[in-house]
Order: structure tokens, then C-alpha cells, then sequence
């Protein structure tokens, strides 16, 4: 019975999550339905003469930024509007998840201030916590270029040739429409006073999450409520009834249904396996097979385990809890300090969250995007930062990152 009951528990544990991104969501269809968006793009497009690598550059930067912090989930409910935007300045949602994906994975890998990886495993070790700050922004600073410029490249290369898109047959529809509406004047939705003020209450509700996520320690359901302000003050300014207020929000509240049961079903997988301990036994058969290990072997397959285990487990703080009671000793027996642990640690959670299923399935549903169609478009690109991040990992061990 247990383990039918485990789905049950899942969907519990995840209901903070599960609520938030059904909240937020409702809450950006009204914004979709006011038009603001689709008018401020395309005098975007106006004062830039067609430079979209400017917007493209600003969404990343942002998700970079909101991840370093730890947003994580926070992340989910502008997956559908800004691929939206994206496929808008005449890319494809190929594009769209590489912007968010890869930002934040940059932001949430490195852990300069994310409490969830690299504060729990300060404290869990005894290090002042969000020391090593100075070389964690190196690895912000690599992992933040490798995935721009893959990005960049991509957007790039289908834009010279619609062919080269991962969605090709799909590109070249989207295109075909765009060139259409273009021509017809009467279908666009005039940029207007109440339009702009529509854009500047959603840009100062951006912001101040992420000001609310670094200062105030905000966490989903204060995510929630400034989107349901928003959506309450957008309502009364483009005069949006009770009636037609609750059947937008709950449309837009349907188009991620499916990323939310994703998310509690990967949860209920995590009940499983802790309720049959077997993450338990993962972990300690894990430790005695590093015993007697060399330094750098020893980063080298803790790396991987992390890595691979992200692929079964995907919350960092659960997994640090877990691991670093065991990774901590160890790094002491080969001279290997706690800093650098706690470094391969966060490194071997970080760079795979929005490639693995537990990740990548739910940003894929969020996006209407196919998974495979992800796995061949990004694989890449998360090698490079998978590999890039073990180089990181040794040179941090032979300069003696610490303070220890």
C-alpha cells in the first residue's frame, strides 16, 4: 500500500511548487490577454532595427542572475511567456529553452549565494557560510559564457537557415506565419499609454522578485501573490470582468497542468526511494568504494556519482544532506578541504538539473517542446559545462581553495 501512497505523497510534497507555478501562470494570461507583451516586442524590434540578440541577452542575464540566488522552481512560470517572446523575435522554442535553461544553469551551478547547495553544505561541514565567493564567480563566470555562446550560436546558425532548426518543420510554419502578420496592419495590437503601464507593473514585478529572492528571503508563495497583484491590477486597468478574469486565469493555469503533475510524480519517486531506504545504501556503498582513492580520482568519481544521481534525485539540498555527512570525512583523510567538497558537490547537482528527466521533462512541458528534440539540441553544450566544471574542480583543489 505504501507505494501506491507514495504518488498520493508526492503530489503533497510538491503542492508548494505545484501551486505557485499554477498561481503565476493564471496570473501571466492576463498579461498575454492584454496585448502588452506582443506590442512592447515589436517596438522592441522597431528601436533595436532588428537586433533581438539585445532581448535575447536581457532574458539571460536575468535567469542568470535569479538563479544564483537559488530561484530554481521559481523559474518555471516564465518558461511559456518567454519562449513565446522568443519564437515572437522570429526564433524557435528550441531557442526559448536555451535562454532560460542555460542561464539558468550557469546561475544555479555556480551557487555563489544559493542557499539550498552551497549554504546547507557550508553549514553541514562547518564553513562560514557563501565563503569562497570570489572563485565560485570564476565558475559563474565560464559556465555563463559557454552557455550564451552555444545559445547565441544556435539562434544564430537558424536564423541563416531555418533548416538547421531542431524543430524545422515547425520553424519554418512559425516564419511563414510571422511574414503574414506582418502584412496585415489591422491585427496588430497598438503599443498605448495602458499597454505601457502594463509592461512597467510586469518589469517592477520582476525585479522585485528577484530583489525579494536575494534581501527578503522570499519563497514561492510570495512568488505567487505579487503575480496575483498584478494580474488583479492589470484586470482593473484593461476593465477585465469577475467572469472573464477567472476564465483566462484558469486557462492559463491549464497550459502547465502537465509540467505540474511531472513535478509531483518526480517527487513521489523521491518518497519511494527514501521510503525503501534506498538512497541510503546508494550513498554508503558509494563511500566504501572511494576509500583508499587518490585526491583527484577521488573529486573525479564523487563528480560523477552526483551527477548521475541528480538523474534519479533532483533536490540539492535532500541530496546534500545525504552526501556531503560522508563527503566531508573523506576529504579530510586525503588532504582535500572542505571548500573544494562542497565545490564538486554543488558542481555534480548544479549543471544537469535542466537535462535530466526530473528537470528537463517539466521545462520541455512548459515550453511544448518535444524531449528529444531538447536531449539532441543541448547535450553539447551540458557536456562542455560538465566538463569544463571537473577542470574548475581540480584547479580549485591544487590552489587549496578553502579558507579549509
Amino acid at each position: 500500500m505504501d507505494f501506491f501512497s507514495s504518488i498520493y505523497t508526492g503530489f503533497v510534497e510538491a503542492g508548494t511548487i505545484m501551486g505557485s507555478l499554477l498561481i503565476c501562470s493564471g496570473s501571466l494570461a492576463i498579461l498575454n490577454y492584454s496585448g502588452a507583451l506582443e506590442s512592447g516586442i515589436r517596438k522592441l524590434t522597431e528601436v533595436t532595427n532588428g537586433k533581438n540578440v539585445i532581448a535575447i541577452l536581457i532574458f539571460y542575464i536575468y535567469f542568470a542572475g535569479m538563479n544564483i540566488m537559488g530561484a530554481g522552481e521559481g523559474c518555471y512560470p516564465f518558461f511559456p511567456i518567454v519562449t513565446g517572446i522568443v519564437i515572437s523575435l522570429g526564433y524557435d522554442r528550441i531557442m526559448g529553452m536555451m535562454t532560460i535553461c542555460f542561464a539558468a544553469t550557469a546561475g544555479f551551478a555556480c551557487g555563489m549565494v544559493n542557499l539550498f547547495t552551497t549554504g546547507i553544505s557550508q553549514q553541514l561541514v562547518g564553513l562560514p557560510l557563501f565563503s569562497g565567493i570570489g572563485y565560485r564567480a570564476v565558475v559563474f563566470a565560464v559556465m555563463f559564457i559557454i552557455g550564451l555562446v552555444s545559445a547565441l550560436l544556435y539562434g544564430s546558425k537558424i536564423r541563416k537557415n531555418p533548416d538547421k532548426s531542431y524543430v524545422a518543420d515547425e520553424y519554418k510554419a512559425q516564419l511563414a506565419e510571422q511574414a503574414e502578420s506582418k502584412d496585415d496592419e489591422k491585427e496588430q495590437v497598438p503599443f498605448d499609454g495602458k499597454r505601457k503601464l502594463a509592461l512597467i507593473i510586469f518589469v517592477a514585478v520582476v525585479l522585485f522578485t528577484a530583489y525579494g529572492c536575494l534581501k527578503l528571503e522570499f519563497g514561492l508563495g510570495q512568488f505567487a501573490a505579487l503575480y496575483v497583484v498584478m494580474a488583479i491590477i492589470l484586470a482593473v486597468i484593461f476593465r477585465i470582468n469577475v467572469n472573464q478574469f477567472c476564465q483566462l486565469f484558469t486557462q492559463g493555469a491549464s497550459q502547465v497542468l502537465g509540467a505540474a503533475f511531472a513535478i509531483a510524480l518526480a517527487r513521489s519517486v523521491m518518497v519511494l526511494l527514501n521510503q525503501g531506504k534506498i538512497m541510503d545504501t546508494i550513498v554508503y556503498y558509494m563511500g566504501n568504494g572511494l576509500q583508499g582513492k587518490s585526491a583527484v580520482v577521488t573529486l573525479l568519481l564523487i563528480f560523477l556519482f552526483v551527477t548521475a544521481f541528480n538523474f534519479l534525485v533532483v533536490s540539492g539540498s535532500g541530496k546534500a544532506v545525504m552526501m556531503m555527512p560522508i563527503m566531508s570525512p573523506l576529504g579530510k583523510m586525503l588532504g582535500i578541504n572542505q571548500q573544494v567538497m562542497v565545490l564538486t558537490y554543488q558542481l555534480g547537482d548544479g549543471l544537469t538539473n535542466m537535462l535530466w528527466p526530473g528537470g528537463g521533462m517539466v521545462c520541455c512541458a512548459l515550453t511544448g517542446t518535444n524531449y528529444g528534440d531538447w536531449l539532441k539540441a543541448s547535450w553539447k553544450t551540458f557536456l562542455t559545462m560538465i566538463v569544463s566544471g571537473f577542470v574548475l574542480i581540480v584547479i580549485a583543489n591544487a590552489i587549496d581553495y578553502g579558507p579549509f
